[in-house]
């Protein structure tokens, strides 16, 4: 089940972007009070008490024609058509102006939950200001201060209560699920046709053809996979968003429902900016990942090409040393099916459990070799390791003190487990805790 997405949305300047930042725990939007600033939508993840969601910050919807307001209007329809719940928020210090009853028009027409927020309620005497807001037409109004973080609270609560409820998806054991990220033209499409040998998904070279994400099942030599082609977003035959601000929301919710991600890089035009964004991300959430380079038929090559696009990638995505990487055409269709034994292989690394007696051999072994740096007379001692999960691989050392596990020695013992364990392809966690 993917994450629900929740989306900010009101006129310029009612503290939208401070309200994400609040909300996210970290300073991602700019914050300025000047009308405007927010342009283009910043996404993030977010929870609140037992609830994971998506976050959207949007620019401020304003009453107007000319073109940049035309612009940030239609990345906030866009927020807004993306979103499970939305957030109106405005701001009390200011009342009801023409603006709100602009966006509030807007709103009425997704028939989807609206909670409604009213900032810049800096303390209680300032309550009474709400009053007015009612007018709107959506209930009951939540006072919140977003510089004081007030009210923020009772405010999350009616968005996690108004999130859909999570369906019982049926998850079957022995299925692999694999979705194909990246930017708009790459050829993720193409690939997918490639993989299955036929033509289930529309191809074509104007960027955002492929509008909803399309789970296809497929078996190939005994091994049952999902395919989860990432969508992109086209409304009223108008394709909204730059190359560059393509249907992320919808790569991170293929990403979301994945076991493993196949990074999907154009190699006529390298790696770009969007592309490392969309790998942090499917790095983060844990999940197998290799990067796919398309279009490797229509690059003229000598014997040096390949080692400086691997690389180039290598370069690029330090976070991700331990990712394969295949050269593949979609076209020819070139080593298309060889990614299934690759996709399987980071599938059952990222699935591995390893017995706690082998865990801890590997571990004194490594310890042996190269001991914990001391920190000022105290010197980092390692009782017992043991793992605690898979998908990614946990692992839980117990220690003397925690705060002597220097980030660069936890990463020389990742390495050993990465030689003696294999795990090509998933991230594997370290979690140091005390022996009590």
């Amino acid at each position: 089940m993917s994450k629900p997405t929740v989306a900010i949305v009101g006129r310029p300047n009612v503290g939208k972007s401070t309200i994400f930042n609040r909300i996210v725990g970290e300073r991602i939007s700019i914050v300025e009070d000047v009308a405007g600033v927010t342009r283009d939508r910043i996404y993030s993840s977010a929870d609140w008490l037992s609830h994971d969601f998506n976050l959207i910050d949007t620019g401020g919807i304003d009453i107007g024609d000319e073109p940049i307001l035309e612009q940030i209007r239609m990345q906030a329809e866009i927020a807004i058509e993306e979103a499970d719940v939305i957030i109106f928020l405005t701001n009390g210090r200011e009342g009801v102006t023409d603006a709100d009853e602009h966006v509030a028009k807007i709103l009425y027409k997704t028939k989807k939950p609206i909670v409604l927020a009213v900032n810049k309620v800096d303390n209680p005497d300032m309550r009474d200001m709400i009053y007015d807001f009612y007018s709107l037409g959506f209930g009951d109004p939540y006072p919140i201060s977003g510089s004081h973080g007030l009210g923020l609270g009772d405010l999350l609560d009616a968005v996690a209560a108004s999130f859909p409820e999570a369906g019982e998806e049926v998850e079957e054991d022995d299925v692999i699920r694999f979705s194909l990220i990246g930017r708009p033209n790459v050829g993720k499409s193409s690939l997918v046709n490639a993989l299955l040998g036929e033509d289930r998904v529309i191809v074509s070279d104007v960027a955002g053809t492929t509008t909803d994400a399309i789970d296809t099942s497929y078996e190939f030599e005994g091994q049952k996979y999902k395919i989860i082609d990432t969508a992109g977003m086209r409304k009223k035959g108008k394709v909204y968003e730059s190359m560059e601000k393509y249907s992320v929301l919808r790569a991170l919710k293929a990403i979301d429902r994945s076991d493993v991600v196949l990074i999907v890089l154009n190699g006529e035009e390298g790696i770009r900016e969007q592309d490392k964004r969309i790998a942090g991300y499917a790095e983060e959430a844990g999940k197998g990942i290799m990067f796919v380079v398309n279009k490797w038929d229509a690059i003229e090559k000598d014997d040096k090409t390949m080692n400086r696009f691997n690389e180039d990638i290598r370069k690029n995505f330090l976070f991700l040393d331990y990712a394969p990487i295949a050269y593949v055409s979609a076209k020819t269709k070139q080593r298309v099916t060889t990614l299934f034994d690759q996709i399987k292989m980071i599938s059952e690394n990222h699935a591995l459990r390893i017995q706690s007696s082998v865990l801890n051999e590997v571990i004194e072994d490594a310890v042996a070799r190269n001991p914990a740096p001391s920190d000022k007379g105290r010197r980092l001692r390692i009782y017992y390791a043991t793992q605690v999960a898979v998908k990614p691989p946990v692992f839980i050392v117990f220690v003397n003190e925690p705060e002597l596990m220097h980030f660069s020695y936890e990463r020389f013992l990742q390495n050993r487990l990465r030689e003696s364990f294999g795990f090509e392809g998933t991230p594997i966690r370290l979690i140091t805790r005390a022996r009590s």
